[in-house]
């Protein structure tokens, strides 16, 4: 027989891709991870990796093992819900993950409705730049711009969130059209959706700020840095006008999602009718 806490280990292994990965994971050195497969190994008499050094490569049986680790991880956070008996009660921490922007316009703006409403329920905000895991609880509900691929996850198309170029009016008033400089994200957002179509369109002309927060983008807009790609709620709070470059407006969809566990949780369905109402006040298509 097996120890089940070696699966879990195993599974951390898996699912980040490499033993210091894991070991940062699970808060633990990478040596206890490779010790733990090792274990796992002998009692399942398979050999679950290969190793090259420091380098493990799952094996066939590797990738059917880590199946089944998925499985029984996903069991037991179900069963940790259950026996908190979060199905049937409104109250308690639930963590809700968007886009650090639409968390604080939509969502962080309107918080004082949903408390009154429901003074034992603990909202937790994570401004996520990527989309968090549901399978692994780091969420119970996750607004992203991509279509979670997690198993076992429920996943609603909200709407089309677009994206239009603004400024302020003395930037517009002060430089031409093909003078404008743009404000985006740094390389550690180079590969955001975001960036990359800004990049695609800017015709030559030059990203003259750059930052990995929206917000920023925004304030810096508002200080007649340049123009800035922004979902028209935001651009509303600096007061910026739309610069109208001649560019189409970028188009994101907004999914929601949450693990299928928390289907008949009333918990989720609340916090979810609270987020389609913040909805139905924004241009959201």
């Amino acid at each position: 027989m097996f120890d089940w806490d070696s699966l879990r280990y195993f599974n951390a292994f898996v699912r980040e891709g490499s033993l210091a990965a894991a070991a940062r994971s699970l808060g633990v050195e990478h040596a206890t991870i490779a010790r733990r497969i090792s274990a796992l190994e002998a009692a399942l008499n398979l050999k679950l990796v290969d190793r090259r050094g420091r380098l493990y490569e799952l094996t066939q049986d590797g990738l059917r093992v880590g199946e089944y680790a998925a499985l029984m991880e996903s069991a037991s956070f179900a069963l940790e819900r259950f026996v908190e008996g979060e199905e049937s009660r409104v109250e308690g921490e639930l963590t809700l993950s968007a886009p650090p922007a639409y968390l604080g316009t939509l969502v962080a703006r309107r918080l004082g409705a949903l408390r009154a409403r429901h003074p034992l329920l603990q909202l937790r905000l994570v401004g996520a730049k990527s989309t968090a895991s549901l399978a692994r609880k780091e969420t119970d509900i996750a607004i992203t711009f991509t279509r979670p691929q997690e198993q076992s996850v429920i996943a609603k198309k909200l709407g089309t969130l677009r994206f239009f170029p603004y400024a302020t009016e003395d930037y517009l008033a002060k430089n031409v059209t093909a003078d404008h400089e743009f404000i985006g994200y740094d390389r550690s957002m180079g590969q955001s959706i975001q960036q990359r179509w800004l990049l695609d369109h800017l015709k030559g002309r030059r990203v003259s700020v750059t930052s990995n927060d929206l917000r920023i983008q925004a304030l810096a807009a508002a200080g007649g840095a340049g123009v800035v790609y922004l979902p028209d709620f935001l651009a509303a709070e600096h007061a910026l006008v739309n610069a109208d470059t001649e560019c189409p407006p970028l188009e994101l969809p907004i999914w929601l999602a949450f693990h299928e566990d928390l289907r008949s949780s009333i918990k989720i369905r609340v916090v979810v009718e609270f987020l389609m109402q913040g909805l139905e006040t924004t241009q959201i298509m």
